[in-house]
């Protein structure tokens, strides 16, 4: 019996990737993660499965299931959002597997942030502009390190990919301001690459007026930086015509 951390995706349900629907149609248990993964997901299960939805449930009750399962010799996908090692909370999970020694493999996904930039049609890391993603989050109930929080990271001026903090656009603004430029773009996506996905674009001088005029409070994709700049005009040297296809192949950049 295995424990199966499947990466979901980020709600787009062909997003998900080969070797997570393959576990996925196999296994007898099925925990997801609510609303936050595409039921359509669910379809992919073979007939009889058992069926929970996770967001009902806290940790020991997530757990129990898994122990029945391991006594019941099923195996169990557990449907994770976007990539499970990103904001997934399997750490805890994956200490209580160890502590029942019950067996466990993780399935990366598509994170929310790559599907963010996937519908702006941008790339996160632009030569002599940026070679650096900071993906964070603005502290809440789950505290972030000082080090850490968004005021310190802004003063790299990297890409920055902010989880789970919309909620609170003025005091991310407010953090972001310390280190970068008024006039950086700043791009919102909610529900990236759902049907009813929405795409606020602006700087950090507006971005959070038109946040809220759009309502949206939760579920998305805070990306700030000069990535999203549409003039930029400075190229990668992969492609070089300098560049010998025997150095790309050597090197890969």
């Amino acid at each position: 019996m295995v424990v199966y951390f499947i990466g979901a995706g980020p709600g787009d349900p062909e997003l998900i990737t080969l070797k997570g629907i393959k576990v996925l149609q196999k296994c007898d248990v099925v925990i997801y993660a609510g609303s936050l993964v595409n039921k359509d997901l669910l379809k992919y299960a073979k007939s009889g499965v058992e069926v929970y939805d996770s967001s009902t449930l806290n940790l020991d009750e997530i757990i129990d299931l898994m122990i029945k399962a391991n006594k019941d010799k099923k195996d169990v996908a557990r449907l994770h959002t976007g990539d499970p090692a990103i904001y997934g909370a399997i750490h805890e999970q994956i200490m209580r597997l160890e502590r029942e020694n019950i067996n466990y493999e993780v399935i990366p996904g598509v994170s929310s942030f790559l599907a963010a930039a996937s519908v702006l049609k941008k790339e996160l890391t632009i030569p002599e502009i940026t070679q650096t993603v900071i993906i964070t989050r603005i502290g809440g109930r789950t505290v972030v390190p000082k080090d850490e929080e968004i005021e310190a990271l802004s003063c790299h001026g990297a890409t920055m990919a902010i989880f789970l903090s919309v909620q609170e656009i003025d005091k991310v603004i407010t953090e972001l301001k310390k280190g970068y430029n008024e006039d950086t773009p700043v791009a919102v996506v909610y529900k990236a690459t759902w049907e009813d996905q929405m795409i606020v674009t602006g700087t950090i001088n507006d971005i959070s007026h038109k946040v809220k005029s759009k309502g949206i409070n939760s579920t998305a994709i805070i990306l700030v930086g000069e990535f999203l700049n549409s003039n930029i005009e400075t190229f990668s040297r992969l492609y070089d015509k300098e560049f010998s296809h025997s150095y790309r192949k050597k090197d890969g950049l």
